[in-house]
């Protein structure tokens, strides 16, 4: 399968099909052998798929980046989501979608980068690589991560709440939660008992769960009854779980970085969680997607 048309591009192997936007490299079609969309098709409650993170994730305070002594303007989750990709590879099975600095991202993030997310389906499974490389000649602080949103319910006729996620690892620790879109100093109760988390709209009302330090690299999103989603990753330490209600998604999201904590205004060298990559080195990580046959 490969399949382009003035804004996106459909790959896929016969178990799996996905399709790209080029507008911001976005994911917006997850497909089984039958036709059955397993992805959020966006809507009022939140009109985006899986918008891609880059090259901060999360918020800075007063959405202000500071480098050299000068003050940027850099919004909620960067601008790559919001910027069109140039397709540098493409088969039947995969693309490679690609951005590169301007002068448009230097007003925003004044640094030179060239940044790709390389999609690519084999045996019913997507995978997502993301590699971001210094090309400057200095030091890159660069954050990175995917927002993907899946159906929620999983099928028709089935309750939110009788939606789990199953985390590979023990996810016991205290979390931080967010205060006004960025880390507030308090610690809470991790939700997640004997690896399970029972899901409810409730658990969104302050807004994401977020997991710093996750153990785990693969969860998965499953209800009896329903078709389910298996993510894993590799190269993300951190990981959010968001919805927004009344939205009929949930997010599953591997993460390199994350919200400055509150009281973090300084310079972006020094943000906590920022990866600083040296003149002529790349940041890579990966995730996956596989849809999974309906259970009992």
């Amino acid at each position: 399968m490969d399949h382009q048309t003035a804004d996106r591009i459909t790959i896929g192997d016969g178990r799996l099909s996905a399709s790209i936007k080029l507008h911001g490299a976005e994911l917006c079609s997850v497909k089984d052998a039958s036709g059955r969309e397993m992805l959020w098709q966006a809507g009022p409650a939140w009109p985006r798929h899986a918008p891609v993170l880059f090259p901060i994730v999360g918020r800075l305070a007063h959405h202000r980046l500071r480098h050299n002594g000068q003050d940027h303007s850099l919004t909620q989750h960067g601008f790559a989501r919001d910027r069109l990709f140039t397709a540098t590879s493409q088969d039947a099975h995969s693309c490679t979608l690609t951005l590169q600095d301007d002068d448009a991202t230097r007003a925003l993030y004044p640094f030179a980068f060239r940044f790709s997310l390389s999609f690519s389906v084999a045996d019913g499974l997507l995978t997502i690589a993301y590699r971001c490389d210094n090309t400057g000649r200095e030091t890159l602080p660069v954050n990175m991560g995917a927002h993907p949103a899946f159906i929620w319910p999983l099928a028709d006729g089935i309750a939110k709440s009788a939606h789990v996620l199953t985390f590979e690892q023990e996810e016991d620790a205290p979390i931080p939660r967010l205060q006004d879109g960025l880390l507030g100093p308090a610690i809470h109760p991790s939700p997640i008992a004997d690896r399970v988390l029972k899901l409810d709209e409730q658990l969104f009302t302050t807004d994401a769960i977020i997991l710093p330090e996750i153990n785990s690299r693969s969860v998965r999103f499953t209800a009896p009854g329903a078709p389910g989603i298996e993510m894993t990753w590799q190269g993300f330490p951190a990981f959010g779980i968001w919805m927004r209600p009344p939205g009929d998604f949930l997010c599953l999201e591997p993460w390199h970085g994350m919200a400055s904590p509150q009281g973090f205004e300084g310079e972006i060298t020094d943000k906590p969680g920022v990866a600083l990559l040296p003149p002529g080195q790349t940041l890579a990580a990966r995730f996956t997607i596989r849809i999974l046959e309906t259970s009992a």
